[in-house]
């Protein structure tokens, strides 16, 4: 029988289901399995690895990188740990097995948000405006999660080979209808599935290595223990940095040769990216599903951002981890985009702000730039403007601070 993974909207009956799924087809539940074994196995603390296996990110977490090493890890360890059959894994990290591999069955619970409410409702006790919020920030952080590994949406048919509704379907029927398909010949473990299986090892073992040593989301591909690998960013050495990256993966146990090459984005440099630290940006809008799509396609250019849905929000991010660059709404409820823009620029100058409206005038335009804005750009924008002047502002920084 294949190996099942479930990823869950949340209050979805997903434990019970695990639960009654394990019962009824014998398999063990290796979530917690794999929380403990990569804390002990690479020496982090309990709590930051379950932070990462709950979707939860560090603020400008692109100054460590600490998400991208301890993701490495939690791939490589679940990778592992999914070698034999009969194991149950639910949570995110599902999203961390290589979708190649022919044995796992990848399960998607999903349910209507009135649904959902109810049952956060019941479950925690809360007030149904409490719960409704409680349901938007996992369904954001879900969110988020999955367009960083696969730039899709959390409920994308494309990831996943059977997607229940929980609201539509009992507990009972959706552990029926996981066992019925588990057990189907197509997903059966071979001998030819198992080869697919130890390539996908060796290579989570291949970026675990490079991320512990600074080569961060860089393309590898493992097929009969041979590694290609893309450097994603640009580098001015590149033969030497190859010859760095060769004798980091050739000792890994299951390589036999390796092959490195450029990436698509490795043959140009990124002005903004040679200054000395990382760029912090901040995006500020209370349309949530706008800001979340613009973080999302602005990660895929590698420009990782914070975000923030009001005025009140932002400022207070400021006061915790300042920003380089903010991008900023003028009309939000509260502390709307030019109090927010006056209060910044008043207290943190050296701080560039871009307004991003689409309820702005020639006065606001005006006012923005005497308080100080770097450019006011009004939606809809093209996402390459936008990251071009992002980038400008950021470049403006470097250049005041040399």
């Amino acid at each position: 029988m294949a190996i099942i993974t479930i990823f869950s909207a949340s209050y979805c009956n997903e434990l019970e289901t695990a639960n009654k799924l394990a019962e009824k087809t014998g398999y063990s539940i290796i979530t917690d399995q794999l929380l403990q074994e990569t804390a002990g196995r690479f020496s982090i603390s309990k709590d930051k690895v379950s932070a990462i296996l709950d979707g939860r990110k560090s603020f400008f977490n692109n100054l460590t990188h600490e998400r991208e090493k301890i993701l490495a890890q939690i791939k490589l360890v679940l990778t592992e740990l999914v070698r034999e059959d009969k194991k149950i894994y639910f949570g995110f990290a599902s999203h961390l097995l290589e979708k190649n591999i022919p044995h796992i069955l990848r399960v998607c619970l999903i349910a209507g948000t009135d649904f959902r409410i109810k049952s956060a409702m019941q479950k925690e006790n809360l007030s149904e405006s409490k719960a409704e919020s409680l349901i938007h920030k996992e369904d954001e952080k879900r969110a988020e999660w999955v367009n960083r590994l696969a730039s899709l949406g959390p409920w994308d048919e494309r990831l996943y080979d059977i997607i229940i509704p929980m609201d539509k379907t009992s507990v009972d029927e959706a552990v029926i209808l996981i066992s019925e398909n588990a057990g189907k010949e197509a997903l059966a473990f071979t001998p030819q599935s198992q080869k697919i299986h130890e390539d996908a090892v060796t290579a989570a073992k291949v970026e675990a290595v490079l991320t512990d040593n600074g080569y961060y989301n860089q393309t590898v591909k493992c097929k009969e223990g041979n590694i290609t690998g893309a450097l994603k960013e640009y580098v001015v050495r590149f033969e030497h940095t190859k010859e760095k990256l060769i004798e980091l993966i050739k000792p890994i146990s299951g390589v036999k040769n390796v092959e490195i090459t450029k990436g698509p984005d490795a043959h140009v440099p990124r002005r903004y990216d040679e200054l000395k630290a990382p760029p912090k940006f901040l995006l500020v809008d209370d349309e949530r599903e706008f800001v979340q799509t613009l973080s999302a396609r602005l990660q895929v250019r590698d420009m990782d951002s914070a975000v923030a849905y009001d005025g009140e929000e932002a400022l207070s991010y400021m006061e915790k981890e300042e920003a380089d660059v903010m991008v900023l709404d003028l009309k939000m409820p509260g502390i709307d985009g030019m109090e927010v823009l006056r209060t910044v620029k008043k207290e943190r100058p050296h701080v560039e702000v871009i307004i991003l409206t689409g309820h702005g005038s020639e006065a606001d335009k005006e006012l923005a730039m005497e308080l100080g804005a770097f450019a006011y750009l009004e939606k809809p924008v093209d996402i390459e403007v936008l990251s071009k002047t992002m980038k400008e502002a950021y470049i403006k920084i470097g250049r005041e601070k040399e």
